[in-house]
């Protein structure tokens, strides 16, 4: 009789009873309660692997036995989400200053910002090659999408600008910027005339450059988003087209002269057609309300109180002084100003974000913005966008959802999903129920580096200083 039959049965059979094999990541996070900040929604008992710096797995943890890694995080009753952006940030100073500025980068990672969106300064060079080393792993930092030097007009404001004094300025200032291989196009616009500040938006425009920045107090912002214009920095030159006088006041040209009138004048009717008009464009504003109340409580600051200055050069502390002396000799009327003037401002903020502009949070900190710093601002600022009106989700959105969408990187963050890059915050607190809970970081993964409470309270080490 032929046993072979009955051998091959066996055999198939005991392959048939031998464990799958495990698919194996090279780090696996259990137990996670995952925030969906598009859908404000949690879903707790996760698992999420991740390879190199991507993540390839989000499953439920019933399926955990199928999956291994040398690496396992508990993140047992923690929040997880994607680690947020600042979108408006400053590295400047001069050559002096250029160490101090590359140690600002991990207190950004300390309060959980894993990018940052630079605005120009001074030091551009530092900062493309630190942009550089970040992304190739080989410096520890959020990572960096940067304008390079800021376009200005023939008597720029901040050192390290291009001046445009004329229209033959503006294609070798560009040239310039893509020689440098930035990011974006910063318009500072100080001293550009309205007509040379079109013309810039409109090469850009050819030129497939977004473009964001100041506008001129004496230009038209309908025109300027005709030109091509992606985006504005600040609230304050929204507030003339709230005034029945405003085209009248932008063509006297007379710059901050004119928000007295326009905040006597000042229209909410207006302000909404304003907003509805913008809105039908693809429109970003960032409205960096954390900065205005620091610099309008300056004079009243108590620096030897402050628990984070230490954590900052003796080289940016000094470029606070030019800030704080305008604070101190400011008069009550100039005072009152600012306060009118940012009350108005952050009134615009919730209309903006339900007739679908983009809000995008930026904190704007940085040498010369006093006592405005890494990290903490930005959620100075998400607290302050709830103030006026959005739910905590929200503002969390304007950072991490936001952020990326400016850039055209929607498929790449802003969600805990197969695909996306992982960047990642722990947090021991729901955000979503108060956005002080985002200040509750346990943990922080920035593609291969991990960094745990130890290595975050590291991060946040005052300064030596010889």
């Amino acid at each position: 009789m032929n046993k072979l039959p009955s051998y091959c049965f066996i055999l198939m059979l005991m392959v048939a009873c031998q464990p799958k094999a495990k698919e194996k990541f090279d780090l696996l996070i259990i137990n996670a309660s995952v925030i969906d900040l598009a859908g404000g929604k949690i879903s707790p008992g996760k698992l999420i692997g991740i390879n190199k710096d991507t993540i390839q797995l989000v499953a439920n943890m019933a399926s955990a036995d199928r999956y291994a890694s040398d690496q396992i995080i508990d993140a047992k009753e923690k929040f997880v989400m994607p680690g947020l952006w600042d979108n408006h940030v400053h590295f400047r100073g001069g050559d002096s200053l250029i160490n101090e500025n590359k140690n600002l980068l991990p207190l950004f990672i300390a309060h959980g910002v894993t990018t940052v969106r630079d605005m120009g300064g001074d030091i551009s060079q530092s900062v493309l090659q630190w942009r550089n080393e970040i992304r190739e792993g080989q410096l520890a930092g959020p990572n960096i999408f940067t304008s390079g030097p800021k376009l200005d007009g023939a008597d720029p404001f901040w050192a390290g600008s291009i001046p445009i004094g004329k229209l033959e300025d503006i294609p070798p200032a560009l040239d310039v910027l893509e020689d440098l291989k930035v990011d974006f196009v910063k318009i500072y616009a100080s001293s550009l005339s309205p007509e040379l500040y079109y013309r810039i938006i409109e090469a850009c425009e050819k030129r497939g450059l977004k473009v964001t920045g100041h506008i001129p107090l004496s230009a038209d912002h309908f025109e300027a988003v005709g030109f091509g214009l992606d985006g504005v920095e600040h609230l304050f030159s929204f507030l003339s087209l709230a005034s029945p006088v405003g085209d009248s006041l932008r063509q006297l040209n007379l710059g901050f002269g004119m928000f007295p009138q326009v905040l006597e004048t000042y229209d909410e009717d207006l302000a909404k057609e304003a907003i509805a008009k913008l809105a039908s464009e693809d429109f970003y504003v960032t409205p960096t309300l954390y900065v205005s109340q620091v610099l309008m409580q300056l004079d009243e600051m108590d620096p030897t109180v402050d628990s984070l200055l230490p954590l900052i050069g003796p080289g940016i502390q000094k470029t606070y002084e030019r800030r704080v002396k305008q604070a101190q000799n400011r008069s009550p009327e100039g005072k009152q100003l600012m306060l009118d003037m940012d009350i108005r401002e952050r009134s615009l903020v919730l209309p903006m974000f339900q007739a679908g502009i983009t809000i995008l949070a930026g904190s704007d900190c940085g040498p010369a913005n006093s006592y405005v710093y890494p990290g903490v601002a930005l959620h100075g600022e998400l607290a302050l966008l709830v103030e006026t009106g959005l739910t905590p989700q929200q503002a969390l959105s304007t950072s991490v959802i936001s952020g990326p969408k400016f850039f055209g990187l929607d498929k790449y963050y802003g969600s805990i999903e197969v695909g996306k890059v992982a960047h990642i915050i722990m947090l021991t607190e729901n955000p979503l129920e108060d956005i002080e809970n985002i200040g509750s970081i346990d943990m922080v993964l920035k593609g291969a580096n991990i960094y745990d409470r130890s290595k975050l309270m590291a991060l946040k080490a005052p300064i030596k200083t010889q």
